[in-house]
């Protein structure tokens, strides 16, 4: 593996690392200004990276299929989809926002809520490293429509959408009575999956290459399930703003062209 594939895998789980490190210099969570800002912005990057550096990318190596081309990238949309659904019915991604008990079962209904979220994140972090494992292999195996720079787009729009993810767990561990460096343990290690899956994906690239186009619409499809069940309403909840709006429309213009001049 060269500099830059592995640079391309470890992004992400710095904008983990760099999100739980908060615990360390903020007393409270996240203002929810900055939630939505974050949010709307991921989630037009997200967007943006799942029709460039995923879905086009899918089309163009299964052009050999003419008119049938957007075949693989439909199913495998719909598969990362519906794999994202069965997660989230298996292990339910709860918001921390959400309305507690009171008496004396809240404090047990907010750590439970946590540990669930800390396995949610978890668990959803696995398509985004396979995202960009899945990219990189194709780049390293020549694929025509997969570059370095593309595969770097990609690390980035998902390392952003993943610095409130970290937040989001070390934060609570520590309002809950868990020491800060146990905390910040917490959110790391949420996102240690996401370059275990990079690696693992490229380590067996050789057999995933022609299934590459399915899996490039696998990863669509899990990270426009993850914008359209998770950031968009989180950006969108509460008091009207149109920050998330706007930030949204910057994070999907930004993605476009760097994955375009990069590329």
């Amino acid at each position: 593996m060269n500099v830059q594939a592995a640079y391309g895998i470890l992004i992400p789980f710095a904008g983990t690392t760099l999100g739980a490190a908060c615990v360390f210099f903020m007393k409270n969570q996240l203002s929810t200004r900055v939630e939505k800002i974050l949010q709307g912005f991921a989630a037009g990057v997200m967007t943006a990276a799942s029709v460039w550096s995923l879905l086009i990318p899918s089309m163009e190596q299964s052009a050999h299929m003419g008119k049938l081309s957007f075949l693989p990238a439909f199913i495998g949309f719909w598969i990362g989809t519906l794999f994202l659904l069965l997660l989230d019915h298996i292990i339910p991604h709860l918001h921390l926002n959400s309305d507690e008990p009171e008496g004396p079962d809240a404090a047990k209904s907010k750590l439970t809520k946590t540990a669930m979220m800390v396995l949610a994140v978890t668990l959803h972090n696995i398509p985004e490293g396979m995202a960009v494992g899945v990219v990189i292999a194709g780049w390293l195996n020549g694929n025509a429509g997969l570059t370095a720079g593309g595969a770097l787009a990609l690390s980035l729009g998902i390392a952003i959408q993943n610095f409130p993810e970290g937040a989001i767990i070390s934060m609570p561990l520590h309002s809950e009575g868990m020491g800060k460096g146990m905390s910040f343990l917490g959110g790391f290690l949420s996102g240690v999956v996401e370059p275990i899956g990079g690696i693992l994906t490229i380590v067996l690239s050789d057999m995933m290459v022609p299934v590459l186009p399915y899996l490039l619409g696998f990863a669509a499809g899990a990270m426009i399930y993850v914008v359209v069940e998770e950031l968009i309403p989180e950006m969108s909840q509460g008091e009207h703003s149109d920050r998330g709006v706007v930030m949204f429309a910057v994070g999907f213009t930004m993605m476009m062209a760097m994955d375009v001049a990069l590329g």
